[in-house]
């Protein structure tokens, strides 16, 4: 038989190089006649068969000038026909179906979207997703790489050979698609790519893959997101109510390669299975309404603790499958606990197999490392400006909160996306379209963001950490804002912890870091962060920031923790602050919980899980957490005795709530507190209690108020307060 096809063609196939190898591979009809052909470069003999009969319908024969590439002309048949390949090595023989046989999946109203950016259900069409195609199981992969000149899908299904499998162009889009039959979850691949020129490329990993191989491996792993019965709906449909202003919100930092491990198992990190069960448990037990996972999108490099990810759409397989990470988030909400993720849309590795010129070109970076490279952490930043880029992270960010059920999304470095020049020296940034440092083209994506996911996810929250007082982070977008729901208290943090290392003695003179916060703690709706941050990189636990020896040290962070949870806004804490973490957090090592035989760690966990309680309970604490008429100062200015009260308030029908904190080792016996109303003053919780490894100083329960004046007040209540110690009182009976 004579076959058309030419021999540069032919080559062409061979060689791996063939734009567009649907043109050439598989069924064609040729001057009215079914031709086909099959690139195979192991076989000895190729037999197409009817698929419907299961009898051979031609032999292909081997083509001369191309020995892998092997053609027939089904002389009798003049309409396209089901058809399957039987392959013969040797003394092997085994069917298959075609690749090359099957039609496109993607929709032209699929490509119109991806192609304006607009997609946003990106994640579905796009990546590799286990389907029926055309009456065929199998896998449809698809993948954006506009500059590349070929793109393969390789795995040991076709032994990391890029000639085997290219796939499909479609369209003006830059995406790349091919169904690979047969192929089902759990198979490991990545992309091979020849950029504009030729070249081949080192091999890429999915940028929407669902699934990864363990570290150090780099393949992506077929997932299906199909198949969890969720059994949450309850939890869905409250947790909107949860995450407004006026509600607690007391949030538990996590990264889970640290938290606990199993030292008779090689001190392997707990499973996600296993944090469902642990984890969400003590989680519960200590009243947090939230745990904040550290980043789990995959990542290389454990050391990165999860900031430098390279698959955004993949949980780590560290601790299990997507479906296991899925059990963990249902553990959390039938424990009636939401689960915030911290997310990287800020900046991204190197690593050859990552997204770095994905296809020869910079395509989801800056080409000018001016605006491209963040010196801090030696990454690449995403070129917010090219809807195909903002689309992917926007998605991606759709992905978690709809795929997973995960409740929010904590944006990490927040101010290294807002600003061009953030880290950079004068000439090592580009300034934007107005000449300004800001980059108009992130604040855009940041409030595309989180409009998007407010607007399609219902009851979700976004926090930003961002360090700056860029103004609006936390205001709607249509009022000029970034759209956040909350935005970490940087400013707050800094002031409080210098405050605390200081000795006691020289605390008076240092006293403004305490009460600088009030100036400006309801420009934005905030959360008060003691995060890893803050117990890494020298910074040593956060009972070595504090001053002293023994149980001073411990009286401190006490008295600390006091002030932090009776001071207006959400709570977030670090795992092991807790119980007072003795050394510096080690991602490598669990968390030392042998520290809890100890009756002063003990105690510190018990003050947690109270302050929890109390945050909870007393809705003076969280009601008018974001609101100026939420917070009244009684003492601002005792800066000798390094004293501070201050009255925390809630809605006409609910009791104030006075908070007294004393930062020196000395006892204020008969210390007078004005009141705003007379009545009983009980005491809800002091620091210095037994159960709380203290001295058990204090008022016997309660302090009656009396018509002596004080602190500008009518009327006043007699204290004892004890050293390095913060109270709570609740007015329970008032005029």
């Amino acid at each position: 038989m004579h076959d058309v096809i030419n021999s540069n063609d032919m080559q062409k196939i061979v060689n791996g190089t063939h734009s567009d190898p649907f043109s050439v591979l598989g069924m064609h009809i040729i001057d009215g006649k079914v031709t086909i052909r099959v690139f195979h470069p192991d076989a000895d003999a190729v037999d197409v068969l009817d698929s419907k009969s299961g009898r051979k319908a031609l032999s292909l024969i081997p083509s001369p000038d191309a020995p892998a590439v092997y053609t027939g002309l089904a002389s009798r048949r003049k309409k396209p026909f089901g058809y399957r390949l039987r392959i013969t090595k040797g003394d092997h023989v085994w069917e298959m179906d075609d690749p090359y046989r099957f039609g496109p999946v993607l929709g032209e109203l699929d490509e119109h979207l991806i192609a304006e950016g607009a997609h946003l259900d990106l994640w579905k069409v796009l990546g590799a997703h286990v389907m029926v195609h055309e009456g065929t199981d199998g896998t449809h992969f698809a993948v954006w790489a506009p500059n590349a000149s070929r793109v393969s899908v390789i795995g040991d299904f076709n032994r990391w050979d890029g000639r085997r499998n290219p796939m499909r162009r479609r369209g003006q889009t830059g995406v790349w698609e091919v169904f690979m039959p047969g192929l089902t979850e759990g198979e490991a691949y990545k992309y091979e790519l020849l950029d504009g020129q030729g070249k081949l490329l080192p091999q890429k990993a999915d940028p929407f893959g669902f699934g990864a191989e363990h570290p150090p491996k780099t393949a992506s792993v077929i997932r299906r997101l199909e198949g969890h019965n969720w059994t949450d709906a309850t939890w869905m449909r409250k947790r909107e109510t949860l995450h407004r202003i006026d509600k607690p919100i007391s949030i538990y930092e996590v990264h889970l390669g640290s938290w606990r491990r199993v030292p008779e198992d090689g001190n392997r990190p707990l499973s996600y299975h296993e944090h469902a069960q642990q984890l969400v448990r003590y989680a519960k037990d200590m009243g947090f309404t939230h745990i904040e996972l550290m980043p789990i999108s995959e990542f290389p490099f454990d050391g990165s603790w999860g900031y430098q990810p390279v698959g955004l759409y993949a949980p780590t397989i560290r601790h299990g499958t997507l479906q296991e990470f899925r059990a963990f988030v249902e553990a959390c909400h039938h424990a009636d606990i939401g689960l915030i993720l911290d997310w990287v849309p800020g900046h991204f590795p190197e690593d050859q197999h990552g997204l770095g010129l994905f296809d020869g070109t910079p395509l989801y970076e800056h080409a000018d490392r001016k605006e491209g490279f963040h010196p801090d952490w030696n990454t690449l930043v995403y070129n917010y400006g090219r809807r195909e880029v903002s689309n992917y992270l926007v998605a991606n960010a759709l992905y978690w909160l709809r795929e997973h059920h995960v409740d929010g999304l904590r944006v990490d470095a927040v101010a290294s996306m807002l600003y061009r020049d953030y880290s950079r020296k004068e000439g090592e940034w580009v300034p934007n379209k107005d000449g300004g440092r800001e980059n108009l083209e992130a604040i855009s994506f940041l409030q595309r963001t989180n409009t998007v996911a407010y607007g399609d996810v219902p009851g979700i929250v976004t926090v930003a950490e961002e360090s700056t007082a860029f103004p609006g982070v936390s205001a709607p977008v249509d009022h000029g804002g970034l759209g956040f729901g909350f935005k970490w208290n940087m400013g707050w943090m800094n002031d409080t912890l210098s405050y605390m290392a200081e000795d006691p003695i020289h605390r008076k003179y240092h006293h403004h870091k305490m009460t600088f916060g009030l100036h400006y703690a309801f420009s934005e709706n905030f959360v008060l962060p003691i995060s890893h941050d803050e117990v890494v990189h020298g910074k040593g636990s956060m009972i070595e920031k504090m001053p002293g020896q023994g149980d001073d040290k411990f009286a401190n962070l006490r008295a600390y923790y006091g002030f932090m949870w009776g001071h207006p806004g959400k709570k977030l804490l670090f795992m092991g602050c807790e119980f007072a973490q003795g050394v510096e957090w080690n991602h490598d090592s669990s968390l030392d919980w042998h520290l809890l035989d100890h009756p002063l760690h003990a105690g510190m966990q018990n003050l947690v899980r109270d302050l929890n309680t109390l945050l909870r309970d007393m809705a003076a604490l969280h009601q008018l957490d974001c609101k100026p008429e939420g917070f009244e100062w009684i003492e601002e200015g005792a800066a000798e005795e390094s004293l501070f009260a201050w009255l925390r308030k809630g809605s006409d029908d609910t009791a104030p709530v006075l908070v007294v904190s004393n930062f020196t080792p000395v006892e204020r016996s008969a210390r007078r507190i004005g009141v705003p109303r007379a009545g009983r003053w009980v005491e809800k919780l002091n620091t210095d209690a037994s159960i709380y490894g203290g001295g058990d100083r204090g008022n016997m329960g309660f302090a009656d108020s009396e018509q002596i004046a004080a602190s500008g007040r009518p009327h006043s209540i007699s204290l004892t307060i004890p050293p390095l110690t913060t109270l709570f009182f609740e007015l329970k009976e008032g005029d």
